[in-house]
């Protein structure tokens, strides 16, 4: 039986991740190690907290190799919040850290402004592509966002919808069935469902 593997590298809510993609069909096991995911039919890294540490725990766990492979030969992964910045090549959170460098590109602050930072709560996506990430979603998608850092990639063609906060941002890339998302698919109730629902899809029938 084919799998979803969820990684689990200590820095993300597992728990509310784990709950919606099983509530959408998914097949899922939590791993811990590279050998627990080598006969998964897809990859989820999800994520919250600081770049640095994500890339460390990664590192520890022997996961970053592993990844990079995973990605390079277009096989199924989602990247969640954390899970996207750390695909690219550096951030601002963690200077000198390398990131994945799966994607060229930086991870920015948000810069001073009279709104808040983080940014925090419900917003609404643009859809810069017609990505199968988004099938069956409205026009202008409400969506759940806790970060202070957004993504940067340099290939404009990778940002599959942008969000304004201060700037507009990236908020989700899509390359072929690599997917990855700023904000919390897990969080945002139905519209997120529906996403982890096409990952599911996806993951059943990739892009050749």
């Amino acid at each position: 039986m084919t799998y979803i593997a969820l990684i689990d590298y200590e820095m993300g809510n597992l728990q509310s991740v784990t709950k919606a993609l099983e509530y959408v069909g998914a097949e899922l096991r939590t791993v811990r190690t590279v050998a627990e995911a080598e006969n998964a039919s897809a990859l989820v890294l999800p994520g919250v907290g600081n770049f640095g540490d994500g890339i460390k725990h990664l590192s520890e766990k022997k996961f970053l190799d592993f990844i990079r492979d995973w990605t390079t030969h277009n096989r199924p992964f989602l990247g969640i919040c954390l899970g996207m910045q750390m695909l690219l090549d550096s951030s601002e959170e963690a200077p000198g850290v390398s990131g994945l460098q799966i994607f060229r590109g930086a991870v920015r602050r948000f810069p001073e402004n009279t709104l808040k930072v983080p940014h925090i709560g419900w917003n609404t996506l643009t859809l810069s592509t017609s990505a199968p990430m988004f099938a069956g979603l409205p026009l202008a998608p409400f969506f759940y966002f806790v970060h202070s850092y957004y993504v940067t990639p340099e290939n404009p063609k990778l940002s599959a919808a942008t969000t304004d906060y201060i700037l507009p941002f990236t908020s989700a890339i899509c390359h072929g069935n690599v997917w990855a998302t700023q904000f919390h698919p897990e969080k945002s109730q139905e519209n997120g469902l529906t996403i982890l629902r096409n990952f599911v899809h996806m993951t059943q029938n990739p892009i050749s």
